[in-house]
């Protein structure tokens, strides 16, 4: 597993937009239309799909999603960091598991799989329908606690899963 992400798109910062709120929602946004809206990701053989509803400001709620987190979904903020890889989500779906550490996990009543960078800085959740998957989420995980729970669930997984 390689552990360099040069195959990863460039960030894209707020300060591409000058400093413009508006202007970098339409930039990101547009990047996201780009990589899931235009053209489907695939995921082993599988169709990549997204959650529509509810559309805000005339933009899906996966995308929504990608760009801020909360726990409520009505609280949610942004987050630059989840903005400026607004691209990274696509590749790492696309790519794995060359590039990238995936397995399964069990979430309350729903089957996820989860995709990692091999240092669990950056992560990709996928809601798994079976003949499709989802798009559910992706973040940055800055606190070493947290990569290393993710990494004991991964391990763990696969010796109960295998490979996805």
């Amino acid at each position: 597993m390689s552990s360099h992400t040069d195959w990863l798109p460039a960030l894209i910062p707020l300060s591409d937009s000058g400093g413009d709120w508006s202007r970098y929602v339409e930039a990101i946004y547009s990047a996201f239309r780009a990589d899931f809206v235009e053209h489907h990701p695939q995921f082993e053989g599988r169709r990549g799909a997204f959650k529509r509803h509810p559309m805000i400001d005339g933009k899906e709620a996966t995308f929504w999603h990608l760009i801020s987190e909360g726990k409520e979904e009505s609280d949610r903020v942004p987050d630059l960091r989840r903005c400026e890889r607004i691209r990274w989500p696509r590749p790492i779906v696309e790519r794995s598991p060359a590039d990238v550490r995936v397995w399964r996990s069990e979430r309350p009543g729903d089957r996820r799989i989860v995709m990692a960078l091999d240092d669990f800085s950056y992560v990709v959740v996928l809601a798994d329908r079976g003949e499709y998957v989802i798009l559910w989420t992706a973040y940055c995980v800055e606190q070493q606690h947290r990569r290393e729970k993710l990494r004991r669930e991964c391990e763990r997984a696969k010796t109960s899963w295998g490979r996805p």
